[in-house]
């Protein structure tokens, strides 16, 4: 099987010679030092070379380690205050200590590992992490800092083995190690408790196990072959379940595999059997290895939060029902008419709990407001009354003292308990939703008139109670308008300011049955006359796969709601471009002169010659692939065209995954976003001091060695001199502003600026 790769040498005026010769060396294995031409010497050099390699490998991540841990350990407790995001990431540690449910955007394995970092640390998770707060002197916060510092520390080794399994030479991945080491963004967040570490962390561990697994390409089905394909797929999972960002390092390799399995599809020589096998290795590696590990992920977050918390009413009733101490779902099983008080939840994704208040439409009906809100509110209670001028009810009916249940197919009135206005729907558009009717509170108790009807239409049953009848939570039913037809609807839209910025109410023409948006159940229910079931009365188990999703959708949900609000300046926000030509940096806590202060700003000396590399990496694939496409050879040998592959073009694709999605989206972004792209940018930086040292372009070989060492030497020394000189914005600015004036080489640096009015 060949070894190709995308820019392998191609048969152009040299002939199939040259190609011959690049095929006797394509199953070696990635050289670390340029192999010497003199034969003679081959011997001594491979023994000498031997022995400096293998106490290379084994010395130097050690002393890489050692440095990475301590540029990013130092001084770790010095602000004993809540810092930045500390004050969510923290507190949802805590959650998870103390078991109570809660809701974010981000998947659950770093928030977890921020309660182990607690666990471990002594800490029972009494405390919400307040922003700005100090740390009580019963939470241990050093050790759970050095808990995260080690995620970031752990980047640093990682980075060195990807250097060499990329096929850089030795100087080079020095250089490579130590722009990660002591690359300021990464010290900087690396030592508080946050996930972008962990993020980090599993990212480049993912990169580095693909990289592993594209060097065993030559033997395919070999123990190492499966280890490094299952490893990959395993840190897939775990970046993807710290932050959803991880779907980027996953579409890269993704990328790669369809590209590999294309190009497997030509080599003749490779039977049907062993291309079926390749597709299944690749499908249980890379897809069904990074599913389990992140349904893991969720299996254990819902085990762990076994409690009622902030975050239930993003989840289904009857899953609130099943947390500890829980008021969804007390009180009685079966509802009734007159007497039984309701709140209805809407089953859609984001559904929330059906609402009025007094406030008015300002245009359409100007009839009082009908919303769905999703928090506890006494204007969330309902009640069900008899039809308007329904003849069914006779007036032997309304003088008897029976209990009259809420029944399915039967039409009802719903009364607004506070202001008594009935829930009514009428030929008018809605607020926001046009194509549908408005849905209003109308008239009163003894006022109004049919439009005021709504049948009741059972759709779900869960449990073995009566199924004609309306049960708290495991009853799901739509509400149809008797006079309309159409079905009272959540429609996903919100209301302007008006309305509170509460989600749509109206009545939906021609819906679809399963459509969830016109899915209602009852998720409390008081009711004095009647009785509540006894100890021997559970709810049913909600199924783990459809909390997942539901979980999930809501999730995304709520992170497509974080977008910035153009009535009020962000002044922690930035914009994508602003990211890689370091136009702004990021202050982490407050900036009084008393307390330690921490700028996010990427090393200058790091992060704008890697956007240079990208740059010129966007231009360097462009004249490549049209010398590929002229049939002009491209690389000299293989060993250069896999260097290139891994070490520049995957890189470029890397970055663009992580940058570009920050650039179309409409969120809100920091700059922290960047330091996933910022790892492959700085990727492409050493593979053209690579190209710069091992001379292959043609003038780099006119170029004397001595100078080409010596550039390569003094940008070494700028970036640990460029470190040093910007370390206190990482290890902490204590004292006046004035006093780092020499740090703000810009305006728009804002380190010696006056503290903020949200900084005091």
């Amino acid at each position: 099987m060949s070894a190709s790769t995308s820019f392998e040498p191609t048969a152009g005026k040299e002939g199939l010679h040259s190609r011959s010769k690049d095929t006797s060396t394509s199953k070696s294995q990635v050289p670390v030092e340029v192999e010497p031409e003199d034969a003679s010497k081959d011997k001594t050099v491979s023994s000498n070379s031997a022995k400096f390699a293998k106490w290379e490998s084994i010395v130097m991540p050690i002393l890489f380690t050692i440095f990475g841990g301590f540029v990013r350990m130092y001084n770790i407790g010095a602000n004993n205050h809540v810092v930045w995001d500390e004050a969510h990431f923290g507190k949802f540690g805590s959650y998870y200590l103390r078991h109570e449910f809660y809701h974010d955007v981000h998947p659950p394995l770093g928030k977890m590992l921020v309660g182990l970092s607690g666990f471990i640390a002594g800490y029972n998770g009494s405390w919400d992490f307040p922003s700005g707060e100090v740390y009580p002197d019963y939470i241990d916060f050093v050790k759970m800092r050095l808990f995260n510092a080690a995620f970031s520390t752990l980047c640093v080794p990682v980075a060195y083995f990807t250097a060499k399994a990329i096929g850089f030479s030795t100087p080079v991945v020095w250089l490579f190690t130590s722009l990660v080491c002591f690359e300021t963004t990464y010290c900087t967040l690396g030592r508080f408790i946050l996930l972008d570490s962990m993020l980090l962390f599993f990212t480049v561990a993912a990169f580095f196990c693909f990289v592993m697994f594209h060097n065993q390409r030559s033997r395919p089905f070999t123990r190492k072959w499966y280890k490094w394909l299952g490893l990959t797929g395993i840190t897939m999972g775990c970046a993807i379940s710290v932050k959803m960002v991880g779907l980027f390092v996953i579409t890269l390799i993704g990328i790669y595999t369809v590209v590999d399995l294309w190009k497997l599809l030509g080599d003749k020589k490779l039977s049907w059997k062993k291309y079926s096998a390749h597709w299944l290795a690749r499908i249980i590696g890379f897809i069904i290895f990074p599913t389990l590990v992140f349904l893991l992920c969720f299996k254990i977050h819902f085990i762990l939060l076994s409690h009622s918390g902030t975050g239930d009413a993003n989840m289904p009733s009857l899953f609130q029902a099943n947390l500890v101490g829980s008021d969804v779902g007390v009180g009685p099983r079966d509802v009734v008419i007159g007497s039984s008080t309701v709140s209805i939840k809407n089953q859609a994704l984001g559904g929330a709990l059906l609402h009025s208040h007094i406030q008015t439409y300002p245009e359409g009906s100007n009839q009082q407001q009908v919303t769905t809100y999703s928090y506890s509110d006494a204007n969330n209670d309902w009640i069900f009354q008899r039809p308007r001028w329904e003849d069914s009810w006779t007036e032997e009916k309304d003088n008897t003292s029976a209990v009259e249940y809420v029944l399915g197919d039967h039409p009802f009135r719903l009364v607004h308990k506070l202001t008594g206005r009935n829930l009514h729907t009428h030929p008018v558009a809605a607020p926001v939703s046009k194509n549908e009717y408005e849905v209003a509170g109308y008239g009163s108790i003894d006022n109004g008139d049919p439009f005021d009807n709504w049948i009741v239409e059972i759709v779900d049953q869960r449990g073995s109670e009566n199924k004609t009848q309306l049960h708290p939570l495991t009853t799901s039913f739509r509400l149809r308008s008797e006079q309309m037809g159409c079905y009272l609807a959540q429609t996903g839209a919100i209301l302007p300011e008006w309305g509170f910025r509460q989600a749509e109410v109206a009545c939906v023409k021609n819906p679809f049955k399963r459509d969830k948006r016109t899915w209602w159940n009852i998720e409390t229910h008081s009711n004095d006359l009647l009785p509540t079931p006894g100890e021997d009365f559970h709810y049913p188990k909600t199924n783990f796969i459809k909390d997942f999703i539901h979980l999930n959708l809501a999730m995304m949900a709520t992170n497509n709601a974080l977008i910035p609000d153009t009535e009020k300046f962000d002044y922690l926000a930035s914009s994508a471009w602003e990211w890689p030509t370091l136009h702004v940096g990021l202050r982490l806590n407050g900036w009084d002169d008393s307390v330690y202060k921490y700028y996010l700003l990427g090393l200058p000396f790091s992060t704008w010659p890697s956007t240079i590399a990208v740059v010129a990496m966007m231009f360097t694939v462009v004249a490549l692939f049209l010398r590929w496409f002229r049939q002009l050879p491209v690389f000299k040998t293989s060993d250069d065209a896999n260097v290139f592959e891994m070490g520049g073009f995957y890189p470029l694709l890397g970055w663009g995954l992580h940058y570009m999605p920050f650039v179309i989206m409409s969120r809100v972004t920091y700059v922290h976003h960047y330091l996933p792209a910022l790892y492959f940018a700085l990727i492409m930086l050493a593979y053209y001091f690579d190209v710069l040292i091992k001379a292959h372009a043609q003038f780099l070989q006119k170029i004397p060695k001595k100078v080409r060492c010596g550039i390569f030497i003094s940008y070494f020394i700028i970036v640990l001199g460029g470190f040093y000189y910007f370390s206190p914005m990482s290890f902490g600015m204590l004292g006046p502003n004035r006093d780092f004036q020499y740090l703000n080489w810009f305006k728009t640096w804002t380190i010696c600026d006056q503290p903020y009015e949200e900084d005091n």
